[in-house]
């Protein structure tokens, strides 16, 4: 098993971790890199193999708590990121009172024979090969509109609901570019003129926009190996759990946000952090008058002809953790990507203006980019909390910690969404396989449909 960092020594910070570790896309909090050569292969760690919370009750020592931090420990995550809402308090997002509506489906067995080479390895991999290697739980791929492929791994079924963990970014980002669309929001106004309460931190003076492509300037890290890092006073604060008695710090969301202080300049270059995201639910719930989750629902879940409701984690006061609270099934992430591709129709409407779609796609600053620190994304920018990759398909991403993806390819007509369970939570972990796999997947789609 891999043990939780040494500096984790309080409850409180251990089980604080998710609060804020769902959504990371650059550090692994469970393993170091000496760790990962011990680490069970997706075989060994297949968490109904091992038969984690099986019983009534089950053996103690497959039990798996939120309590203690147990939940996040590798190979228990396996098993804890498909039943989040039996372990921390959540809020629903409805899927509507509509009948689902049937994807089709024209499945194509050969993709699991397409090879491709790893990013810095020297023999090719399946596509096949690469669902144990990134620790898959679940994938589906659409070209043009229909399931080519579907597989479930683990504890994830078909009618089952696993986190998004930062691919919930995107997904509030993308409200929140429906509102600048629309005019409710203006994306070149200061946070402050929508939120008053942040104009003291760091927030206040910087645009909407900043926050939007995360080219605010923040004191803040994320480096989970430092014991004073703001991670950890984030994560302790959105922790749903009562605080020791002595605690004076702030103990929700919304709290916390105001704390944070000024780091250099807005707008000089990309800076991945989760606050931004926890920003933007704040204003989006103060401009709508509805927290993200119920906007979700009545804006675009509603609409996507969903099988199932999806939900999202919240803090002690019931704010859902916009920065990667959210859950839903597999299928239903996949309608929400098809919406995309096809500039935001689906199910015979126009759910999302075509215009956020097209400046999603456009992309963000490649040079503030750059500054980001990201060697297997270069080239890439960040959109409305989008990677947009530049590359020869204009394909962009979501994407979030231990492998969530939501991969959406225009030219190929492709969108692959995939629910995983790494070990390691950093993508940089997953990449060098997750990316030609991808770029594979899409290649073959589009000489299938030229022939």
């Amino acid at each position: 098993m891999i043990k939780r960092s040494p500096f984790c020594w309080h409850r409180f910070c251990l089980i604080g971790v998710m609060a804020s570790a769902l959504s990371l896309g650059g550090f692994s909090v469970h393993a170091s890199s000496s760790e990962r050569h011990n680490v069970l292969d997706a075989q060994t760690s297949d968490p109904e193999v091992l038969g984690w919370m099986v019983g009534s009750p089950p053996p103690k020592d497959k039990i798996v708590r939120f309590e203690d931090g147990s939940y996040f420990d590798f190979p228990a995550l396996r098993w804890s990121v498909s039943n989040f809402r039996q372990l921390m308090p959540t809020i629903n997002v409805s899927r509507g009172l509509g009948a689902p509506v049937a994807l089709p489906r024209t499945i194509q067995a050969s993709i699991d024979a397409i090879r491709f080479m790893p990013i810095g390895a020297t023999q090719p991999m399946t596509w096949q090969g690469s669902l144990a290697a990134n620790y898959t739980d679940g994938v589906v791929i659409m070209h043009r509109g229909h399931i080519v492929y579907e597989r479930y791994f683990g504890v994830l079924k078909a009618n089952g609901q696993n986190a998004a963990m930062s691919v919930t970014k995107s997904v509030i980002g993308t409200l929140a570019a429906m509102l600048v669309a629309e005019g409710l929001l203006d994306a070149n106004k200061q946070v402050s003129y929508y939120v008053p309460e942040l104009a003291q931190s760091a927030f206040g003076n910087a645009t909407l926009r900043q926050v939007l492509d995360m080219t605010t300037g923040l004191q803040y890290s994320e480096d989970y190996e430092d014991p004073s890092a703001e991670v950890w006073a984030h994560a302790l604060a959105g922790n749903p759990m009562p605080k020791p008695k002595n605690y004076t710090g702030p103990r929700s969301y919304y709290e916390f946000l105001q704390t944070v202080q000024p780091q250099g300049e807005h707008g000089e270059g990309f800076g991945y952090k989760t606050v931004n995201t926890d920003v933007l639910g704040w204003v989006i719930a103060r401009v709508t008058g509805r927290n993200v989750a119920e906007l979700l629902s009545e804006r675009i879940w509603n609409h996507l002809g969903a099988e199932q409701d999806a939900y999202m984690t919240t803090d002690s006061i019931g704010t859902p953790f916009a920065g990667g609270g959210l859950n839903t099934g597999l299928r239903d992430l996949a309608r929400f990507g098809e919406m995309l591709r096809n500039d935001g129709y689906f199910n015979g409407q126009q759910i999302i203006p075509k215009i956020v779609v097209d400046d999603i796609r456009q992309g963000g600053d490649k040079h503030a980019f750059a500054k980001g620190g990201y060697p297997l994304l270069q080239g890439w920018s960040y959109r409305n909390m989008w990677w947009v990759t530049h590359n020869k398909n204009d394909a962009f991403m979501a994407r979030g910690v231990h492998g969530q993806s939501v991969y959406i390819d225009p030219e190929a007509e492709m969108v692959i969404v995939r629910y995983a369970s790494n070990p390691v939570a950093s993508n940089s972990e997953n990449d060098p396989v997750t990316i030609p796999a991808f770029e594979a997947v899409a290649k073959y789609l589009s000489q299938l449909s030229s022939d």
